[in-house]
């Protein structure tokens, strides 16, 4: 008859692993359940009692979040529904009240936020249309250039729209090479031969930024 020792032996091996797992998976049963997040669900709660209309539009938490930093920016309520109401047609959640409230902070208008946002583009290039605003272009310039980019046409970079107004370049001209889809070379050129006829004198425009 075979031994039932070594069996015994094997039992008796396995028992402090056993037990081991046993007390990891009851010490993970008594640890304290998490308290909820209830500050972004008041903030929730109190964007929906001011601004009824987002409750159709099934905001979230993050979208509030991102809508807080455009509204302390200046945004207005109205516009807050109307961004939401573009996130939802362009089926993307919103997520752009950083790159509004930057744009707001440097001097562009409530309207210019709205049709950047309505030609989609805001995200990256919200602060390639900051850095222009800041150097002095109108938002007229910008929602030229936005309207060229939402339709895949060639336009001027914000780097050398920048330098067109830093030589002293008026916006009237600037908009038209703009409108007629001027490359950066042509500008490059153009500023070359303000140059040449100012006898090599370089304007220099002095940009104020917005607080």
């Amino acid at each position: 008859m075979p031994s039932v020792r070594p069996r015994l032996s094997h039992v008796a091996r396995r028992l402090p692993c056993a037990l081991l797992l046993a007390s990891f998976a009851l010490l993970c049963s008594c640890k304290p359940a998490q308290k909820p997040n209830t500050e972004q669900a008041d903030q929730r709660a109190m964007w929906l009692d001011s601004v009824p209309q987002l409750k159709s539009l099934n905001v979230s938490n993050a979208e509030i979040a991102e809508l807080s930093k455009a509204h302390e920016a200046g945004l207005t309520d109205p516009s807050s529904v109307v961004l939401i109401q573009l996130a939802r047609d362009h089926k993307t959640p919103f997520a752009d009240g950083e790159s509004i409230a930057d744009l707001l902070d440097a001097g562009s208008s409530e309207q210019t936020v709205l049709e950047l946002a309505r030609l989609n583009q805001l995200g990256l290039w919200a602060g390639e249309a900051r850095a222009m605003r800041l150097a002095g272009l109108s938002d007229k310039i910008i929602l030229a250039v936005a309207h060229r980019r939402s339709e895949g046409l060639p336009v001027l970079s914000g780097g050398k729209l920048g330098e067109l107004k830093n030589t002293g370049v008026g916006d009237a001209t600037i908009l038209e090479m703009v409108q007629k889809g001027d490359s950066d070379q042509t500008a490059t050129q153009y500023i070359a031969a303000r140059e040449r006829a100012a006898g090599g004198h370089k304007f220099v425009y002095q940009a104020h930024a917005h607080k």
